[in-house]
């Protein structure tokens, strides 16, 4: 739930952005241009995560599994649809917005494809639940309807059960996949959570939002435990695959 320290004095970690709607909060620029790069970010993650759903089909064993990953993909792309037609909606121009986190994000998938199904499936579950992470963290200091919509595009499209369900079996069939699954999970780790700490950095509005100016009492020590409850998620999500942080 953020910061909360003090959570006797009721509403004030609701108070100034995060107690407004869109229409007041956007009267401020700085937190319009923030919104802005933040919903841009978000949309190009959407649409890679579409393409790279669709190509891991292809490296799927069974049609079942093709078929699974399919509706994933197709409920990625349905997530990046909102978020462009949010972006026309507020002025944005969609290309225009997801523009700057190209490189970054394609950099991203690069370093990390998948060498087989099995890895494959960890980093849609793993990777892209860290940078959901991110996002919800983010999300509780944006305005209610910038909030809803960002928390409803981050919903899980059905991988978290399915991508614990196979990598179980498969290391119930094998033991011997479980170190090097271990080891892609903590290489997918260290890449998603330089990514996120990238995206930040490089934009000024969204390192803004994170450290002070737009986000009342958001400090860089705040930031600090933001990342550390991240890793405390991962680790849960490793212990769910059966694998070891």
């Amino acid at each position: 739930m953020g910061t909360s320290e003090t959570s006797a004095t009721s509403p004030q970690p609701e108070t100034g952005i995060a107690a407004q709607d869109w229409a007041q909060a956007s009267a401020d620029p700085q937190y319009r241009a923030a919104v802005v790069d933040l919903l841009g970010a978000l949309a190009y993650g959407e649409l890679a995560a579409f393409e790279r759903l669709a190509e891991d089909a292809k490296l799927a064993p069974t049609l079942e599994d093709k078929g699974r990953l399919a509706a994933m993909a197709a409920a990625e792309f349905h997530h990046f649809d909102t978020l462009r037609e949010r972006l026309t909606h507020i002025d944005a121009d969609p290309t225009e917005a997801m523009a700057p986190f190209v490189s970054s994000l394609d950099e991203f998938h690069r370093l990390t494809a998948p060498s087989d199904w099995l890895e494959g499936l960890i980093k849609a579950y793993v990777g892209d639940s860290i940078a959901s992470d991110f996002y919800r963290e983010v999300a509780v200091r944006l305005d209610s309807d910038t909030r809803a919509l960002v928390l409803g595009v981050l919903d899980d499209t059905g991988h978290s059960s399915f991508a614990v369900e196979r990598v179980r079996a498969a290391i119930e069939a094998d033991q011997r996949v479980s170190g090097r699954l271990a080891l892609w999970a903590r290489r997918l780790m260290g890449e998603a959570l330089s990514q996120a700490q990238r995206v930040v950095a490089e934009r000024d509005s969204l390192s803004t939002m994170l450290v002070g100016g737009v986000a009342e009492g958001f400090d860089l020590a705040e930031v600090g435990r933001m990342f550390s409850r991240i890793t405390e998620a991962h680790t849960k999500r490793m212990a769910a695959l059966g694998l070891a942080a």
